[in-house]
């Protein structure tokens, strides 16, 4: 099984920015897309960004967009958030993920993802 681990997250006031990554233990040629999910205290797990590593299609939740920017390095085996202007509302643990397949051909479906990180948390103060 592939193992995902999330790095860069910390603490930091309104307007500023972090830099998430997501080291990946091996090429995953495979893979259908890869995404950032993110939860809330009390709040159920939402996606903020996929890429779908087939064809490039990039998708962005629209509470992020134009704030956010998911990338990968192949050759590092590695996927970024690159997030700017962040929110106090952007406050939750985030997660990366991997999904082999799709059926339902949605964004964000989570339920198919299938290998997950642990997570790392962050936080924006006002």
């Amino acid at each position: 099984q592939v193992k995902l681990v999330e790095s860069g997250g910390g603490s930091v006031q309104a307007g500023g920015s972090l830099r998430l990554s997501c080291a990946i233990s091996k090429y995953t040629y495979k893979t259908h897309s890869m995404g950032w999910f993110r939860q809330a205290p009390g709040k159920e797990r939402e996606g903020v960004a996929e890429i779908y590593t087939g064809n490039g299609y990039i998708a962005y939740a629209d509470s992020v967009k134009g704030r956010f920017t998911i990338s990968q390095d192949n050759s590092k085996n590695t996927l970024y958030l690159q997030m700017n202007s962040l929110k106090p509302e952007d406050t939750a643990m985030y997660y990366c993920a991997l999904r082999y397949y799709s059926d339902s051909d949605a964004d964000f479906d989570e339920y198919e993802y299938s290998d997950w990180g642990p997570g790392t948390q962050v936080t924006v103060s006002s």
